[in-house]
């Protein structure tokens, strides 16, 4: 039987990333990457023999995409985490669980398939107040705090188990990736770092548990070419404080208060800088920090770079350090007025 890899996403950075990779390898014979725009020209050449189909993953025809290729390993890495990317919540939440569970649906009729590998996110913990000091795949959000990506990646991950119980005869791999970062990702965390103005909120300083994105890459091209089925979290030994990271950076730091972190997040989203989501503000509250016993145990992989290796790969790789010009100082203004305002709203109990 051929080894025929397909990859979703694969115009974005881990699908893209992970493409090139297996199509380097020659114990592969075929790799079909499927989104729903083509790549950059920049990144054809990297993508190697990668064969691309523009198809969009929610039309049930993905599956006649699968039966003629005889696809045997399935790479569902097209999981979007930015609204703004695809045209608003609805369009996201449309491509991420629909679109999950038609690619699903496509591997439950197939008889070649033999092994699915599904890209999540550690957000599925959510993130409060109450959290444990760590979280172990076992564990289950209980604040509600779940919106936006998390919950997509919620229902994304119990269509998965729902599949996995009908065809028992296919490994399924459930990666739940921590928050990247990397000297050539593009993302909110590393838009957040880039900026030169920082909302942070007052009286948080949460611990942030990072994945380089090498490692990242990694742990999905092991899932895909060997047995290691299972739910695991992904993430680089030890934890830093934000305030740590934006010390590193040199980033001006501007304190709002823990509430008022979503109107600021809003001015310099406006100013088309960053796009900070709600999930997003309370993250940079609270932080996260997942167990990762079961990965170097059961899954076999220990990341080559800690939370601290990932943050200085991205200093290594960031711009340097702008200096605070005018549209820099413009959004500091605004963020400033916002925690005025606020406080002024406070105080007169409105």
């Amino acid at each position: 039987m051929t080894n025929v890899v397909l990859i979703t996403g694969v115009s974005r950075f881990l699908g893209g990333r992970l493409a090139a990779q297996l199509a380097a390898d020659p114990s592969i014979d075929r790799v079909i990457g499927i989104d729903m725009m083509p790549p950059r020209t920049a990144d054809l050449q990297l993508l190697g023999r990668t064969e691309f189909v523009r198809a969009d993953i929610r039309n049930p025809l993905i599956a006649k995409v699968m039966t003629q290729a005889r696809v045997a390993t399935v790479v569902h890495a097209a999981l979007m985490a930015s609204p703004r990317a695809v045209g608003g919540r609805v369009a996201m939440q449309e491509m991420n669980v629909i679109g999950t569970m038609q690619l699903l649906a496509a591997c439950q009729k197939s008889d070649t398939v033999e092994r699915v590998v599904v890209r999540s996110t550690t957000a599925v913990y959510g993130c409060g107040p109450s959290d444990p000091a760590v979280f172990t795949e076992d564990m289950h959000p209980h604040d509600g705090s779940q919106a936006g990506y998390a919950k997509d990646a919620v229902e994304v991950e119990g269509y998965v188990r729902g599949f996995a119980r009908r065809r028992p005869d296919v490994d399924v791999s459930v990666l739940r990736l921590a928050a990247i970062l990397g000297p050539t990702i593009d993302n909110a965390m590393t838009r957040y770092l880039a900026m030169p103005v920082v909302p942070a909120a007052i009286g948080f300083d949460p611990r942030m548990q990072l994945l380089q994105e090498d490692d990242a890459v990694e742990a999905l091209r092991l899932a895909a070419t060997s047995h290691r089925p299972g739910v695991v979290n992904v993430a680089g030994d030890g934890v830093v404080l934000l305030s740590q990271v934006l010390r590193r950076a040199g980033r001006v730091r501007v304190p709002v208060p823990g509430a008022a972190l979503g109107l600021a997040a809003t001015i310099v989203r406006n100013t088309g800088a960053v796009d900070v989501t709600a999930e997003d503000a309370r993250y940079l509250n609270f932080g996260r920090v997942v167990d990762t016993t079961k990965l170097r145990t059961e899954f076999g992989f220990t990341p080559q770079h800690a939370t601290g290796d990932a943050v200085e790969s991205y200093l290594r790789g960031a711009p340097p350090r702008p200096r605070l010009a005018l549209a820099a100082v413009g959004v500091g203004s605004r963020l400033l007025h916002a925690r005025r305002e606020s406080r002024r709203l406070a105080m007169s109990g409105t």
